[in-house]
């Protein structure tokens, strides 16, 4: 997942089956607190934990974030699982950073 030039200020986040979310950046550093949940919990293994974490993350792109318009087209500057997926699904996408780069 790389970074490009999202909503004006700000990032176009993709929730698979879901749809697009224009996060500002100055949301980012909360979202990373949650990806960093996720990925501790894909790296021991612990779906309990990951369930949960996961949800949460989502969550805070949605609260974050409002819904982009579906007429304004742009390229999604960073893809997230939909809240349903596997463990290994997640682990599928997640970058060397996690899900949310910084």
């Amino acid at each position: 997942m790389t970074e490009a030039t999202g909503a004006a200020g700000g990032l176009i986040i993709r929730i698979l089956g879901e749809g697009q979310y224009d996060v500002a950046e100055s949301a980012l550093d909360r979202l990373n607190e949650l990806d960093a949940a996720v990925e501790a919990a894909i790296e021991a293994g612990d779906e309990a934990s990951f369930r949960p974490a996961l949800h949460a993350l989502l969550e805070g792109v949605r609260a974050a974030g409002v819904t982009h318009d579906l007429e304004d087209i742009h390229e999604s500057d960073l893809i997230l699982p939909h809240g349903d997926a596997s463990m290994d699904e997640v682990r599928e996408l997640l970058a060397d950073d996690g899900l949310i780069p910084g």
